[in-house]
């Protein structure tokens, strides 16, 4: 059996190991554990489009955000209907929050399909402008979407999400996107990365990479986003503003671009940071942002990278 799907079987098998205690666990330590997988799902799966593919995209919110809405939009309004008034069992919430979390991504994966078609022949800052553009037209579609709450946000979400559900989806994340870009086809990913020119000169369709990319990145976001919906149990459209992008970013670079490993310990590092700094009360993102600048200043190339230059990812 090859060795990432043994480790993905081990990763499932934890995930449920831990699910099994976690009524043992203290509950702000299991909010902190659902919220560290989740930013796992957002940093890799955006790692693949800005590490892997050498793109620098800036609207991963709001692919998570497609994802929250429309996966809370068929729990909510679907559930009722195919569970009864008493909810159902346990293996029915079960298929039916799986059901909400893959048309949550799949919706959010055809968001990026769309602005992937017209704006992935961008390059650089261009490509930036256009997804951080991206971003915002979905925060404010959301923000006054009245039949998903408009400004006041969308309320009374069933509370589906267990760390279960969000260190298995972590797992298959890391899982999809290392075969992935190890395959022969992800080759053209990492060939768009070095060098766009010249591997279309060789003949590679550099678009199209990088629009599969940015769907699968796309389609993972939309995961998360369904898996923190269904925790928090609210979610308004400020939560998924241009300062979370921000924070997603930080993690692909602080973790070192194209570097997976780095990328999932910079997502627990820098969702742990702050709950470590939390006792400082008013100075804790003071320091928060300190550090990171001390961080990009000593290590450039990311906290976790140690390739040597010129090594593959």
């Amino acid at each position: 059996m090859p060795r990432p799907l043994l480790s993905l079987l081990a990763a499932l098998a934890a995930a449920y190991g831990i699910s099994a205690v976690s009524g043992r666990i203290d509950p702000y330590h299991l909010d902190v554990a659902v919220g560290v997988g989740i930013n796992v799902i957002l940093a890799v799966s955006l790692n693949l489009v800005n590490g892997h593919t050498g793109q620098f995209s800036l609207g991963h919110a709001g692919f998570m955000s497609v994802g929250a809405y429309l996966s809370a939009a068929v729990t909510m309004l679907l559930g009722p209907k195919l569970l009864g008034a008493g909810g159902g069992a346990a293996w029915a919430q079960g298929l039916l929050f799986l059901g909400a979390l893959v048309a949550g991504g799949l919706s959010a994966a055809f968001a990026g399909l769309l602005v992937g078609l017209p704006s992935l022949r961008l390059r650089g800052d261009y490509l930036a402008i256009v997804t951080l553009g991206f971003g915002e037209i979905i925060r404010v579609v959301f923000q006054n979407c009245e039949p998903l709450g408009g400004a006041l946000g969308l309320n009374g979400i069933p509370p589906y999400t267990s760390i279960f559900w969000v260190l298995a989806f972590a797992a298959l994340t890391v899982f999809t996107i290392h075969c992935l870009v190890h395959s022969t086809y992800g080759r053209g990913f990492l060939a768009t990365h070095d060098d766009e020119i010249a591997a279309e000169a060789v003949g590679l369709d550099t678009t199209r990479y990088k629009i599969v990319a940015f769907v699968v990145g796309a389609f993972f976001a939309g995961i998360a986003g369904g898996l923190y919906g269904h925790f928090k149990q609210t979610i308004s459209a400020s939560g998924f503003d241009f300062t979370r992008s921000i924070e997603i970013v930080v993690m692909v670079i602080l973790g070192g671009m194209g570097n997976t490993l780095g990328v999932i310990l910079a997502a627990v590092l820098l969702t742990l940071l702050p709950e470590v700094l939390r006792g400082l009360a008013d100075y804790r993102m003071i320091i928060y942002s300190v550090a990171l600048v001390v961080l990009m200043l000593v290590r450039p190339q990311g906290l976790f990278n140690f390739r040597r230059k010129g090594t593959t990812p």
